[in-house]
């Protein structure tokens, strides 16, 4: 696996940490270390480098915040295999708008997750879970009703097959008494609904107007690093998602924590020619 230390540069005040990390890093580009493959111990390593072994955990620490390793309690460390990614991008929602009123099959056959990774839906594994909650300050002056009005909570997890973690951890806010006329929508045995929520929305005849999308990022709760499999480190993206009706009325509101590894946002603004 090793070939020659990497002496270019090599003396008493040179950065002997990062020469380890590049070295290791440049092994997990070429394939030279495979995803899986376990990193020799790190007195193995010391030697080869001829480097204390601290100095040896410092270089290979940077590799772990970057995640391309990943320290397994008594086994070693490995070669992270890289998650499934996901790109998401603001032209989904018209494309879901546009599936909405699709053909049952036609609408069976994909949803945003799959348009979002090009995965197809034998690929993934699903769970939902709905109850009633009060709204919290927050979640009411979204929807502009009084406090502690009930909504619907609905909390998704969509994951590739080959992989232990979701590709995010969704949670979807809608008025109780709005969904309630179609009682198939209070059921979570139903999911995954064909045609995503404006499919489900559709069924009351509501129309989306537009959607609101704001973004702010922060370092991942203990719960959701676990729950996501971040590496240390790496940060997630909270989505706060609302659509309004034609009428201008808030109809949805949902909260996605995405994992700063796997998620690719790409957003396109089109402009009025002169």
């Amino acid at each position: 696996m090793f070939g020659r230390p990497r002496q270019d540069g090599d003396g008493p005040m040179a950065n002997q940490y990062e020469r380890i990390s590049t070295d290791l890093r440049q092994q997990i580009a070429s394939g030279e270390l495979a995803p899986g493959e376990k990193l020799p111990a790190e007195s193995q390593l010391a030697k080869h480098y001829d480097v204390s072994v601290p100095t040896v955990r410092q270089g290979v620490g940077v590799l772990q915040a970057e995640g391309l390793v990943e320290k397994q309690h008594g086994r070693g460390t490995f070669v992270r295999r890289q998650p499934k990614k996901v790109t998401r991008s603001n032209e989904r929602h018209q494309w879901e708008k546009d599936r909405a009123r699709q053909p049952e099959d036609i609408r069976k056959s994909t949803g945003a997750t799959e348009h979002d990774t090009g995965l197809t839906v034998d690929d993934l594994t699903f769970r939902a879970k709905y109850d009633t909650v009060p709204a919290s300050a927050d979640l009411a002056a979204e929807f502009g009703v009084p406090e502690g009005t009930d909504l619907l909570r609905r909390e998704y997890r969509t994951a590739y097959s080959q992989e232990r973690h979701p590709f995010n951890l969704v949670r979807s806010y809608l008025p109780l008494d709005l969904v309630s006329a179609n009682p198939d929508l209070l059921r979570e045995d139903r999911e995954p609904w064909p045609g995503g929520t404006q499919n489900q929305l559709h069924t009351l005849g509501i129309e989306l107007d537009r959607i609101v999308e704001t973004f702010r990022a922060r370092p991942p709760t203990p719960e959701e690093a676990e729950e996501l499999g971040l590496p240390v480190g790496v940060a997630v993206v909270l989505l706060r998602k609302t659509s309004y009706d034609t009428t201008d009325r808030v109809v949805e509101v949902s909260d996605v924590t995405l994992p700063g590894d796997r998620t690719e946002m790409v957003y396109t603004t089109k402009l009025e020619r002169w």
